[in-house]
């Protein structure tokens, strides 16, 4: 958000607690967390049947300029996740298969990115998930300073260095570091709901009835009538 700095340094989350939440799964995590904490909708995976779950080292960087993505792969650990926020909209291809490989070396789990990627094949040859804007060739420049570790922005969500995302299928969900024990508690529980219910489901009840949406369409005024010859 303006610093121009590199932070070496921050704090993580239980690696129990990051991988518990990457089980749970985004949909999960995100109402178990009070339905907050999603990526814009424009962060898509390039792969399918991938999850990824850590601390976020966040990244800002100008519109089609990666340098400051470059810098941040020093302070990346094992098992972190990268974000990247850009200042200004973006589709540049800002990420490929060279970065992915330095990435990879150090141990980073993912990226996520609020711009375009390419080498997209590559990239899932390596095994190395990326959610993205957009897949997109156009190159970039190496010209002007960001941050690392500082807070980003992606629309109205600001994601924290060291904050915990989990990415899937169904995108990107980010959880403040120090909600992360209560939100997996929250996870644990809603899950074990769910399985409750899986189960009705499989035994033929009607999700119309145990959730109480009969009485609620018939307040609607929603009438059950044998053929259209009723209405």
């Amino acid at each position: 958000m303006g610093d121009q700095v590199v932070v070496r340094h921050i704090e993580r989350a239980d690696p129990h607690a990051m991988s518990e939440l990457g089980d749970a799964g985004v949909a999960t995590v995100h109402e178990a967390a009070g339905r907050i904490g999603l990526l814009p909708p424009r962060i898509r995976p390039i792969q399918r049947g991938v999850t990824i779950s850590g601390p976020a080292i966040t990244v800002s960087c100008p519109p089609g300029d990666n340098m400051m993505i470059h810098a941040a792969v020093e302070v990346v650990e094992k098992g972190d996740i990268l974000v990247v926020a850009l200042e200004g909209p973006s589709t540049h291809g800002m990420f490929g298969d060279l970065l992915a490989t330095s990435l990879q070396a150090r141990g980073c789990r993912g990226l996520v990115i609020d711009a375009g990627v390419r080498d997209t094949a590559e990239l899932r040859e390596m095994g190395f998930p990326v959610w993205a804007r957009s897949v997109h060739a156009q190159g970039t420049v190496k010209e002007s300073a960001g941050s690392v570790n500082r807070p980003v922005r992606f629309g109205d969500l600001t994601v924290h260095p060291g904050d915990v995302v989990v990415a899937d299928d169904d995108g990107a969900v980010a959880v403040p570091r120090i909600d992360a024990a209560k939100v997996l508690e929250a996870a644990r529980e809603r899950l074990a709901r769910e399985e409750t219910v899986r189960q009705r489901l499989r035994d033929g009840e009607l999700g119309v009835d145990f959730y109480g949406l009969r009485e609620r369409l018939e307040d609607l005024g929603v009438r059950w009538v044998d053929s259209a010859d009723e209405i």
